[in-house]
């Protein structure tokens, strides 16, 4: 898992600056003539941002797995990358399509961002202090 999680991290993470990139100097070009365009840019990134913070995330749920066999945080790492996919994913596809029904999976990724966040708590809990060197 601790391998898959730096992987997802790492995927996720270059994604992220990426798609937030282009948000902040492509979306511009070809959804600026629209009229809800500050509407769409807002949702981009709201995306974005919590695109890379949940990639930060998933990192943290490996450095946990260094330390603690956990199911909670094993179920976290999951969590985290599917709230990526629906949350951010949502509010990416909403943004170019203007489909604002999309908006109705964006909670689902929420709701993914806070199971994960509350498996890590628990698995902190089991987790130790490192030996003394």
């Amino acid at each position: 898992m601790v391998r898959l999680f730096v992987l997802l991290s790492g995927l996720m993470g270059l994604t992220g600056v990426a798609l937030g990139a282009f948000g902040a100097h492509g979306l511009k070009n070809s959804l600026g003539h629209l009229e809800d365009f500050p509407q769409r840019i807002a949702w981009w990134e709201t995306a974005a941002h919590y695109h890379l913070i949940h990639s930060l995330a998933l990192l943290g749920t490996a450095f946990v797995l260094t330390r603690v066999s956990s199911a909670a945080a094993t179920l976290a790492g999951y969590a985290f990358a599917l709230g990526i996919c629906l949350f951010s994913g949502s509010l990416y596809v909403m943004t170019l399509t203007g489909m604002r029904q999309l908006g109705a999976v964006t909670p689902l990724g929420g709701l993914c961002f806070l199971l994960g966040w509350a498996c890590l708590c628990i698995a902190a809990y089991g987790m130790t202090p490192p030996p003394a060197p």
